[in-house]
């Protein structure tokens, strides 16, 4: 049986574990239980997990900004794919972020992550190629 379930704070050793040396996915500094519990509080009802008969096959975070959505580490292990769970965790996302009038999301994909890129387009997700993404890191971590 598979569900897709609100993120809580008691899924993120779950949740990290399975994007652990995933390909695609780079974890972070902001990304420890703690930064990420903050993150499921200042955004309620929006991240999720994916489990088959109990055990985690995949998770995405998911907020707002109160104008634009923004997905993130969204991932459905191999094995498990090509079944249209990532579309389905995808969608469960966009549809939790609407409830909260946010109707324009983005997700930032790796430039070499060729699968991603395919991945998104199927899902009707356009590049941006007029953008450039720029960062500043005070905690001294930019790569």
């Amino acid at each position: 049986m598979i569900s897709i379930e609100p993120m809580t704070p008691a899924d993120i050793p779950d949740a990290l574990a399975v994007w652990a040396d995933q390909p695609g996915i780079v974890l972070r500094e902001a990304d420890t239980p703690e930064a990420l519990t903050a993150y499921l509080k200042r955004n309620p009802g929006t991240s999720f997990i994916v489990r088959e008969n109990g055990r985690v096959i995949g998770a995405a975070l998911s907020g707002h900004d109160g104008r634009r959505g923004f997905l993130h580490h969204v991932l459905i292990v191999e094995g498990h794919r090509r079944r249209g769970l990532g579309r389905r965790l995808v969608e469960t996302c966009l549809d939790a972020l609407e409830a909260q009038g946010i109707l324009k999301s983005h997700i930032y994909v790796n430039h070499d992550n060729e699968d991603g890129k395919v991945f998104w387009r199927r899902l009707g997700w356009a590049e941006r190629p007029m953008l450039t993404l720029m960062s500043v890191s005070r905690g001294g971590e930019m790569a």
